[in-house]
């Protein structure tokens, strides 16, 4: 049965089917567990749990220094809070010392809409993805959160998990497998093919359906693991279809945007191509949905590059 639900709560019931299972994992969290979801683990394995208050910084070298002892750490916070406050001890105590922490970060992109401008967290792919040893994940939906968090409890080193706020609708059921450094395709088509991540996954399947009635077949590829990327699906998809569009609730620069361009580019690989992502600007304090309207990132956005890069490809 396919589950819909937000990624954090899809984050928060592996947790505790994870605290089951395994006692060495512990989860860290920096006052927000209602939110993030950590709570339920708390409930459950309160001797396990840690709530480190406002500190963010303090919470990750905690996570890192029971990583030490054998184990497997989620430290857990709004992303805006979990990056924004601890990139040196992120770096250094995490990623340089490739200690076994799992940074799970919530409330991520624009979908945050009334949270506003300083919690709308737009450039945790490209901190993350610039860090050497760093894993970095983003589900899109709950089915794969479940699973995307039960997969990186059992592989060792540094990791992000980029998580949502919003209520997303299920696209896998539990047949599907997850596999740290695989992208899925969700839809198949022959026109263009969309890698999308995360909530734009949703939006560009709308799209397509939209589409469809227009007689324009459109691959829906969701990237999950944006490092390691799937450069292989990426390069087979885009030889397939010689037309590409990258979509994403995150900065143009420094996400999957980039990590595309770059496995192109690396591979020698000219098609036209379009990006659907935040324009290197900071939004404003609004809903989800018109945040998504007004700044480029909905179903309606990701029409229109279609047709512009089906214009192209003609062309």
């Amino acid at each position: 049965m396919i589950k819909d639900g937000a990624t954090r709560d899809g984050y928060g019931i592996a947790l505790v089917e994870l605290g089951h299972s395994d006692s060495n994992v512990v989860v860290l969290d920096s006052g927000v567990s209602d939110s993030t979801r950590t709570i339920k683990f708390g409930q459950e394995f309160p001797e396990r749990f840690f709530n480190m208050g406002i500190s963010e910084g303090d919470m990750v070298c905690t996570a890192a220094g029971l990583a030490r002892t054998g184990k497997v750490a989620f430290a857990t916070s709004f992303s805006c809070f979990l990056l924004g406050r601890t990139m040196d001890q992120i770096l250094v105590s995490v990623a340089y010392s490739n200690s076994n922490v799992k940074l799970a970060g919530t409330h991520t992109g624009l979908a945050v809409g009334e949270d506003g401008p300083s919690a709308q967290m737009i450039v945790d792919l490209a901190y993350t993805r610039a860090m050497p040893n760093m894993t970095v994940i983003q589900p899109a939906d709950f089915e794969e959160a479940v699973q995307a968090t039960k997969a990186l409890s059992k592989h060792f080193g540094p990791a992000y998990l980029r998580l949502g706020r919003p209520k997303l609708k299920g696209i896998y059921d539990s047949s599907y497998k997850f596999e740290i450094g695989k992208a899925s395709i969700v839809k198949q088509g022959s026109d263009v093919v969309v890698f999308a991540t995360g909530g734009l996954v949703q939006e560009s399947l709308i799209a397509s359906d939209i589409l469809q009635k227009e007689s324009i077949s459109t691959t829906i590829v969701n990237i999950s693991t944006l490092k390691p990327l799937d450069e292989t699906l990426i390069i087979n998809e885009t030889k397939r279809h010689n037309a590409v569009i990258v979509a994403e609730d995150h900065n143009v620069i420094g996400g999957l945007n980039d990590a595309v361009c770059r496995t192109l580019i690396k591979h020698q690989i000219s098609v036209p191509f379009k990006s659907i992502a935040v324009r290197d600007q900071f939004a404003e304090t609004g809903s989800g949905p018109e945040l998504y309207e007004k700044y480029g990132l909905s179903a309606n956005h990701v029409i229109k590059a279609i047709k512009d890069v089906l214009t192209l490809k003609k062309g």
